[in-house]
């Protein structure tokens, strides 16, 4: 803050200051770019061409589907004299908005019934890509389209001569690696466990990101080409091995599908693999359990999964990967 008599100063020598700008503002954003993430468009608006670069990684694989309302992201980076990772946020969900805090120079806010979102992130949080990716630019407008436009459901999906199979289950059930299987053996490939229900119309879409598919270490021992692939780390510590679709000749990727079936995984029941129906109810709220919103997003989201429950419903047990795919192309071909 300027003295008066620096001021004085300032104005004797025809060079008076500009206070256009408080001090407790953020630098202005000059750079922007348009995204579509899983076919929505996004507006992102920073200072920092490196953000864009992350926002790249993350969302310009995705072309424009939808002509909704753009959703808009202002990213701002601040300097810091801090080297270290930024925490892990704490989040916050007060209706319609959604906060995300870390630190005093790492938060978000995001208020959903106006499309906007606003971040601030330090430069220490530039030297950490991932952490940045997973707990701030994913959510810039992931929260936006998961609240007002589709309903998330913890589910894979794959797709056989036009019939698609959305595969739910608690994590560690297979759905990664049994909707890559799928791939391998000749399906088109959607997502490996975040789907995304249209709401809306009368239909039973999905669409996905297709363009990677991750999978635990593990799963190596079942799909050897992954073995040499570098181990990916999530910022919470989880990891994984990261495949981009676009390396893989043997995997057809497809946007979106029409759900036929919607199959409940479980790879440790006792005795012989089978598929039998299963519970609707308990599948209803398996899949509201992750929503959140408020009460008329999550009006035509219950109404979606409601429409997606009219599918037929299984669950499969099941030990071996081989069997497990065999076992849903018959389901598709045969419808049994």
């Amino acid at each position: 803050m300027m003295t008066v008599q620096e001021i004085e100063a300032a104005c004797d020598a025809q060079q008076p200051p500009n206070f256009t700008r408080h001090m407790l503002q953020t630098p202005e954003l000059t750079e922007r770019a348009v995204f579509y993430p899983l076919g929505f468009p996004a507006e992102v608006r920073t200072n920092s061409e490196m953000i864009l670069d992350q926002f790249a990684l993350l969302w310009s694989m995705f072309e424009k589907r939808f002509d909704t309302k753009t959703i808009v992201a202002e990213v701002q980076v601040v300097e810091t004299e801090s080297t270290e990772c930024p925490p892990a946020p704490v989040y916050h969900y007060m209706p319609p908005a959604l906060t995300a805090v870390a630190d005093a120079n790492n938060f978000c806010f995001a208020d959903f019934s106006q499309g906007r979102t606003r971040i601030v992130v330090s430069t220490a949080a530039l030297r950490y890509p991932l952490y940045l990716r997973q707990f701030f630019l994913e959510c810039a407008a992931g929260g936006h389209i998961a609240t007002n436009y589709v309903t998330p459901v913890h589910a894979g999906c794959v797709v056989l001569e036009e019939r698609g199979v959305l595969l739910c289950g608690d994590s560690g059930a297979g759905k990664s690696s049994l909707s890559y299987a799928c791939a391998r053996a000749g399906w088109s490939y959607v997502s490996d466990d975040a789907s995304y229900l249209l709401n809306g119309g009368s239909k039973r879409i999905v669409i996905g990101d297709c363009h990677k598919v991750r999978l635990r270490p593990s799963a190596a021992e079942l799909f050897p080409e992954i073995g040499r692939m570098e181990i990916t780390p999530r910022a919470e510590g989880k990891p994984s091995i990261e495949v981009p679709t676009a390396t893989m000749a043997h995997v057809t990727r497809r946007e979106s599908a029409h759900v036929d079936y919607v199959v409940f995984l479980n790879r440790n029941a006792a005795g012989a693999p089978q598929l039998v129906p299963y519970r609707r109810d308990v599948a209803r709220h398996y899949m509201r359990q992750v929503l959140f919103g408020w009460p008329e997003s999550l009006a035509a989201q219950h109404q979606a999964i409601d429409r997606m429950l009219a599918a037929e419903v299984f669950e499969m047990r099941y030990h071996c990967m081989d069997w497990a795919v065999d076992r849903l192309q018959q389901l598709v071909r045969e419808g049994r």
